[in-house]
């Protein structure tokens, strides 16, 4: 498996938005009746890798857009932990949305058994019709992409994002964002483009150093979380995704001084800290690489590098514009390296 993969996976990212984000959202706009909306009082995100990130990328919106608390976790964690108690002492039904893009995660089908013997409304995201998943959940929303080849999940990541985004809205009854979500695919290209060069000149200095950290919060912490596993699983690099405030109090200390820190910087309530935390970084010897909407100059000040964001996005949707460096980045990184995603041989380049 070459990396060169992971450069195709996110050519497509544009277009798979705009060609699958009204198909998709007319079948999550089947899921649930208005009477179903209306008597769930709780939704629990469940996932495994890149699901779970998507998972705690999408969290926020179930608040704010989709007026339920939502709450990620791991699919083994909600199996082990939060299903004894996720259905006790709230108003309302609970809903667990549980993702997996193979359809055949085996801590998620035993999540969603789990849920369903407690009670719960169960909703599988999958991007595979017919996997295990869908005959163990309730409802199914199926976000399938054609063209799908071996990698690290990148399209894959995207796609269950898009699903659990667009339940958040359906259970707001919110679909005047549709719109809004079709449209990110211009803002997706152009960031793909402006991207590429860049990552060549940063994958440098990142596989020069024993590890990195990816910092984000709100729901940029679910796309630190999937950056830094795109430079694990692409270039065998350690890395951390860590919310803002808690890198601050615990990893800052973490050597040597000058490892590189990413720090997610979008418009949002977490602007300004993200500023903040990269001036500390810089302070305290990090080499500072801030992802921000290009021009941003109060996010960057401290920077000694830039991934620029072309176009904005409401707070709750830009986890699709504040991933796509990541890929670049880990591809370019696996390169500098003589490495191969997944650890895979040489002779394994399909």
């Amino acid at each position: 498996m070459n990396p060169e993969v992971l450069i195709r996976q996110a050519a497509r990212l544009a277009d798979d938005l705009r060609e699958f984000a009204g198909l998709f959202a007319r079948r999550a706009g089947d899921l649930l009746s208005g009477p179903e909306r209306a008597s769930i009082g709780q939704v629990y995100l469940v996932g495994q890798g890149d699901s779970y990130h998507a998972a705690c990328a999408a969290e926020p919106a179930f608040a704010s857009i989709g007026g339920v608390p939502g709450r990620a976790a791991g699919a083994f964690r909600f199996s082990a932990y939060d299903s004894r108690w996720a259905h006790r002492g709230g108003a309302g039904r609970t809903l667990v949305v549980a993702a997996s893009a193979s359809g055949r995660t085996p801590a998620v089908l035993a999540a969603l058994e789990r849920a369903r013997d407690a009670g719960a409304l169960t909703v599988a995201v999958t991007g595979t019709p017919g996997s295990p998943v869908t005959g163990a959940a309730e409802r199914v929303l199926a976000v399938d992409l054609p063209g799908q080849e071996p990698s690290p999940g990148v399209r894959t990541y995207q796609a269950s994002l898009l699903g659990m985004l667009l339940i958040a809205v359906r259970l707001g009854g919110a679909e005047a964002l549709h719109g809004e979500l079709a449209a990110l695919a211009g803002p997706v290209a152009a960031t793909h483009e402006a991207t590429g060069p860049r990552a060549r000149a940063e994958a440098e200095h990142a596989a020069g150093s024993p590890g990195a950290a990816v910092l984000g919060s709100g729901p940029n912490h679910g796309t630190a979380m999937f950056a830094a596993a795109k430079l694990v699983e692409s270039a065998g690099l350690p890395a951390v995704g860590q919310d803002l405030e808690e890198w601050a109090h615990v990893e800052r200390w973490a050597r040597p001084r000058d490892t590189p820190v990413y720090v997610l910087a979008p418009p949002g309530h977490a602007h300004g800290h993200a500023g903040a935390i990269a001036a500390r970084a810089r302070e305290l010897g990090k080499r500072v690489v801030v992802v921000a909407e290009r021009g941003d100059a109060a996010a960057t000040r401290a920077a000694h590098a830039t991934f620029e964001v072309a176009g904005r996005a409401r707070e709750e949707f830009s986890p699709f514009l504040y991933h796509v460096f990541a890929v670049h980045l880990a591809a370019r990184v696996a390169q500098r390296l003589g490495r191969r995603p997944f650890q895979s041989r040489p002779e394994e380049n399909h």
